[in-house]
């Protein structure tokens, strides 16, 4: 039995609490042991590297539970080197949670792909999005072949993610996980918010050999 869902529009800030309350004992009836068991600590076998829109909830959307799922959220699930945001986050999760995958997942309709298809400035978050207009530009002959707009948004979504996974995959955190014989893959997909479907792109890997020549670490 899950607490009463509450309607966006009549969300407030005692509502929020009092969701909390009502979710606690929801579980508590469910499994009396719950909260104990998830403060004596966590071992998730996965890390997300997910888009910060609200509607792409890790848990939910691949029906886990809290402890499950070790997660990092920015707009547009942008993976780049010099984040050290990301970084401290895949480090933490690969070296000592021993995380065994790793997924990089974006949605369709994503707000940030869209804005960076355009060029209607936003604001500070356009140096952020020039992450994603470089994907775009390594993958522009096959960008300006389409024409739908919506086709555009959603191959871009997906060239994305493949790219944030082969950048999660060229970090010396993963080289050296996989050197050190470590279990773990990396993986690309995508959600779609029309059907709640998640895509793979089938783009995992799994070892050094994996990894670009340009981007090998010894």
């Amino acid at each position: 039995m899950c607490a009463k869902t509450i309607e966006t529009k009549d969300i407030t800030y005692d509502g929020l609490l009092q969701g909390n309350i009502d979710w606690v004992e929801d579980m508590k009836k469910t499994d009396p042991g719950y909260f104990d068991k998830l403060s004596a600590g966590q071992n998730p076998p996965v890390l997300w590297i997910g888009c910060s829109d609200s509607r792409v909830p890790a848990n939910q959307i691949t029906n886990t539970l809290p402890g499950d799922i070790f997660v990092h959220r920015n707009i547009a699930n942008v993976v780049v080197h010099t984040d050290m945001n990301m970084l401290s986050v895949l480090d933490y999760s690969v070296n000592v949670l021993k995380v065994k995958h790793v997924i990089v997942c974006g949605h369709y309709g994503c707000g940030g792909v869209n804005a960076a298809l355009g060029n209607k400035q936003v604001g500070i978050i356009d140096n952020w999005l020039r992450n994603i207009r470089d994907v775009y530009r390594m993958h522009e002959r096959e960008m300006q072949t389409m024409k739908d707009p919506e086709q555009k948004s959603n191959r871009l979504v997906e060239l994305n993610a493949i790219e944030g996974a082969a950048n999660v995959m060229n970090t010396s955190i993963v080289q050296n996980a996989w050197a050190n014989g470590q279990e773990l893959s990396v993986h690309a997909w995508v959600y779609s918010l029309k059907t709640g479907l998640i895509k793979d792109l089938k783009v995992t890997s799994t070892s050094v050999a994996d990894v670009s020549p340009a981007f090998k670490v010894s």
